[in-house]
């Protein structure tokens, strides 16, 4: 059980029957009433931030969260199968499930699916991922002038800023929480 005293940034508890992560909390005592936890979290289930007020010193349970290695195979039917690197048993989702993760999925690349009572829910990916341009505009001498970028396809269909010198073909680091170009890899 984890008691309001216990709340932490990250944090997950079960809330009304659904696994629930701290996103914020605020200890607020009112004048002669007793102390309220004013928390902000977000439905591990559904990806939506609930505020609620919470009496303080109330207990909740903690969720039967687990997190498994698993490596992207293929999509197909609009389904993306994983494989878990220890029973090689395969897991289909769908690409609600993946929400903006499907951007950046690359065959073999190794991901962390998070479940809850053996049900998956979301997807983390490596922070940086390395994929090749497939489409852009060419650079040309003097385009820097207004400091911007361009709109460049990657491997995955995923579309990213970058720099006005990175051209077709060449390989770049993105950051997968933020969608942005990190650099060119050589």
């Amino acid at each position: 059980m984890i008691a309001t005293s216990d709340f932490r940034k990250g944090g997950k508890i079960e809330y009304k029957g659904d696994p629930y992560e701290i996103l914020d909390f605020q200890h607020v005592k009112m004048g002669r009433g007793g102390a309220n936890v004013k928390t902000k979290m977000r439905n591990l289930k559904t990806g939506s931030v609930v505020e609620e007020t919470i009496r303080s010193g109330e207990k909740f349970p903690t969720p039967e969260l687990s997190e498994r290695k698993m490596q992207y195979l293929y999509v197909q039917d609009d389904l993306y199968y994983f494989m878990d690197q220890e029973t090689f048993e395969q897991t289909p989702l769908t690409a609600a499930q993946l929400g903006d993760a499907k951007l950046f999925l690359k065959e073999s690349i190794e991901v962390k699916i998070l479940y809850y009572k053996d049900e998956p829910l979301n997807v983390e990916l490596p922070t940086f991922i390395e994929l090749v341009v497939t489409k852009t505009d060419p650079g040309f001498k003097g385009d820097t002038a207004s400091g911007g970028g361009k709109p460049a396809t990657l491997e995955t269909g995923a579309v990213v800023r970058v720099p006005f010198h990175i051209n077709e073909g060449d390989t770049i680091k993105v950051d997968t929480r933020t969608s942005e170009y990190i650099e060119r890899v050589k």
